[in-house]
């Protein structure tokens, strides 16, 4: 009385969550990045589709679990920054040697939105992994030319001026270039080769290799000049200099 019995060929599931019937439908995402697709799936869904007032989309996978990511890289990177800066400002004998250190910081941007913007403009979780990894050189590379430049002063006594500036950079080349031939050199493969199952490694080699060569050139050629202009190094013999 309530139903007809009959075998026919259709979905063998019927999905719920919640006490909601569920349609889900899936997709592989190639020549672009998956926020860059959802956002553009999502403008045109919402003006073609009209859904009834108990009906709504959502994304999920890996858009939603990259997007989930991002926020969190982004809030746990603003802490250990916050950390980072004020170990530094203990260990930096002045706040101006503070700023010059993490004046490498935008010398390493620069090389990494270029080497984005070569490779297809796509940023992605990788990208911002990259950048991560990418400041952490950075500033150990600031800090090992800041902190010889004090040595010199503090330590062998030598009188800040344009002859040290330039012993301290020349000193500090090789290790300089060690750190970042080191990682270019181990990073160039997966920043030259795409293929499945590099989405984060890819993005992240390419962003680290090209800040590394503007961060590094810059941090030998332009840091020393602002050192010796905005330095500030003391000595038992010499005050402020």
């Amino acid at each position: 009385e309530l139903a007809d019995i009959y075998e026919t060929a259709g979905r063998y599931e019927i999905l719920h969550d919640g006490a909601r019937r569920v349609q889900t439908v899936t997709c592989d995402v190639q020549g672009r990045d998956i926020n860059s697709f959802v956002k553009e799936a999502k403008s045109q869904i919402l003006s073609i589709i009209s859904f009834p007032p108990d009906g709504y989309i959502e994304f999920k996978g890996a858009a939603e679990a990259a997007a989930k990511s991002t926020r969190d890289l982004i809030v746990h990177s603003l802490l250990v920054a916050i950390v980072i800066i004020l170990i530094l400002s203990m260990a930096m004998s002045s706040i101006q040697n503070l700023i010059l250190i993490l004046v490498n910081l935008p010398f390493a941007l620069t090389g990494g939105i270029l080497a984005i913007f070569l490779a297809g403009g796509n940023a992605s979780l990788g990208s911002l992994v990259g950048f991560v990894t990418l400041f952490g050189i950075s500033l150990r590379n600031s800090i090992l030319l800041l902190s010889h430049y004090e040595h010199l002063v503090l330590v062998e006594k030598l009188k800040w001026s344009k002859e040290i500036s330039i012993k301290g950079a020349s000193e500090r080349l090789s290790p300089i270039l060690m750190t970042a031939l080191a990682t270019g050199l181990g990073l160039l493969p997966l920043a030259i080769t795409s293929r499945p199952g590099t989405e984060i490694e890819g993005p992240m080699a390419i962003v680290i290799f090209g800040g590394l060569i503007t961060s590094t050139a810059l941090n030998l050629l332009v840091l020393p000049t602002l050192a010796l202009r905005y330095g500030r190094f003391k000595n038992k013999s010499d005050q402020i200099l």
